[in-house]
């Protein structure tokens, strides 16, 4: 017997068939599981529904705040029809989305009169949307014949006040957990957790922000000494590529904590780098599996994976990217100017996703996502100003629509050819690369080209170096 915390998405969530699906696993794992903690999701696509009701209420544009909270409220009523035909379940999940819709109806009502919303404000309204599928979960669990408790996961996880992307206070967070879950669970329940949200000390919703509800999985899984965390999503693990592009892409069956960590922050869409903070931290074992294929494997995620030293494991991108180059023969060994170029990115608040410079030191390039360019530009005009008119540096400058391809597996420095096969690939196909950058961790070489290459560019390094199941 052990304790197994399960995360949902949104999509494994979003629909009565979903819910079902997870109703089905929920009761296959229950018997064996001392401890089982589910988390879930809003509905695929409602936060972001949320989101917009809140912009739309600031906007003043009232009729099409009525609109979107009147979807909403279908999107749920619906599901709720599909699931409980009649009965107690059915009236008692029912007032509970009401009054969670209509707690929506007050905020957005005071968002007009007011004009504005704060990041307060916009986290208590997007976490309407777990706090309405928890329920619904809890109750298709209930009319199963299991026991379950839905439970706000602002009783359980205490953060600061960085609203809309809170950091958790461990300890705190860990007697809360303890205290409310373990009594819970040791009498036969299964937690129902609201994924995503949080709480100050003092009880203030927060949220802990893109791939929030990985975080709260985590979190939990931490604090409960978990024996394993699986997270449920709509695809077959963790896969070589994005299936849209390659169709060949397939699942990884072993993955390393520093791989899926480099594929995380290269755009794949599974998993977040911080949703695997604690587990990397406690060495826990972490599956990621389909809700709609349970009984594939999935993808298992560990400290130190079976995977054969210098295999390849996969191909990603990041796309909406500008490459920035400041450059001039005045650099040459002058002192200070890449501290004073990324001081100057920083005052903007944009993030650098990737580093190259020339051993010539007349340049520096580095990527941004494209909606800081403008902003990004002007403030190093400004930082560099007396050494543009000096003619120390000729230009800053941008080339926009470009991505970061980046090709990930364990050891890949001390395999000899393998950037002579992921370069030959991309000569074959004609694709030109712009700028490049390799680590010294061994996970990950990084090549920027242009946008319109993307898709081209990730088939023909898949084909080539990554051998198909």
């Amino acid at each position: 017997m052990q304790t197994l915390v399960m995360k949902f998405g949104g999509s494994s969530v979003g629909s009565a068939q979903a819910i079902q699906q997870l109703v089905k696993i929920a009761r296959r794992e229950q018997p064996s599981t001392a401890n089982l903690i589910i988390v879930v999701s809003a509905m695929s696509g409602i936060t972001d529904q949320l989101i917009r009701c809140a912009d739309l209420a600031a906007a003043n544009r009232s009729d099409e705040v009525l609109a979107s909270i009147a979807a909403i409220r279908a999107r749920h009523y619906n599901v709720i029809e599909e699931l409980f035909p009649e009965g107690r379940e059915r009236e008692r999940v029912m007032s509970v989305i009401t009054q969670r819709l209509d707690e929506l109806t007050r905020y957005c009502q005071s968002i007009l009169v007011m004009g504005e919303v704060t990041a307060r404000g916009m986290d208590v309204i997007s976490s309407l949307g777990e706090r309405m599928s928890a329920p619904l979960v809890a109750t298709a669990l209930q009319a199963s014949g299991l026991t379950a408790e839905a439970i706000e996961a602002t009783h359980l996880i205490v953060t600061d006040r960085n609203f809309q992307n809170a950091v958790p206070q461990m300890e705190a967070s860990r007697q809360q957990i303890r205290e409310v879950l373990f009594p819970l669970c040791n009498g036969g329940t299964i937690a129902v957790v609201t994924g995503f949200i949080a709480a100050t000390e003092d009880g203030v919703t927060t949220t802990l922000g893109r791939g929030g509800s990985d975080y709260t999985a985590s979190i939990l899984a931490d604090c409960l000494d978990a024996d394993e965390l699986w997270i449920w999503t709509d695809v077959d693990g963790v896969l070589t590529a994005d299936p849209r592009v390659v169709a060949t892409a397939h699942s990884i069956a072993e993955i390393s904590f520093a791989e899926v960590g480099e594929l995380a922050y290269f755009g794949a869409k599974v998993l977040h780098p911080k949703t695997i903070r604690p587990a990397v931290m406690r060495n826990l074992p972490l599956w990621v599996k389909n809700t709609f294929n349970p009984d594939f494997p999935g993808t298992r995620i560990s400290q130190d994976s079976q995977r054969q030293r210098g295999e390849i494991t996969a191909v990603t991108t990041i796309k909406d990217l500008s490459l920035l180059t400041v450059e001039g023969r005045g650099m040459l060994g002058v002192p200070g100017i890449a501290a004073r170029t990324f001081s100057a990115v920083a005052r903007t608040g944009a993030s650098v996703l990737m580093i190259s410079q020339s051993s010539s030191e007349q340049s520096i390039c580095f990527t941004i996502t494209s909606k800081h360019t403008s902003d990004v530009i002007s403030s190093l005009e400004a930082e560099m100003s007396l050494e543009l008119i000096r003619k120390d540096i000729d230009r800053i400058w941008a080339r926009d629509h470009v991505v970061i391809l980046s090709i990930i597996g364990a050891g890949m420095r001390e395999i000899p050819g393998v950037s002579a096969r992921i370069f030959g690939a991309l000569g074959k196909a004609n694709i030109n690369v712009i700028a490049i950058a390799q680590g010294s961790s061994e996970y990950s070489l990084s090549l920027v080209i242009d946008q319109a290459d993307s898709a081209a560019a990730v088939r023909s390094i898949h084909d080539e170096i990554i051998p198909p199941i």
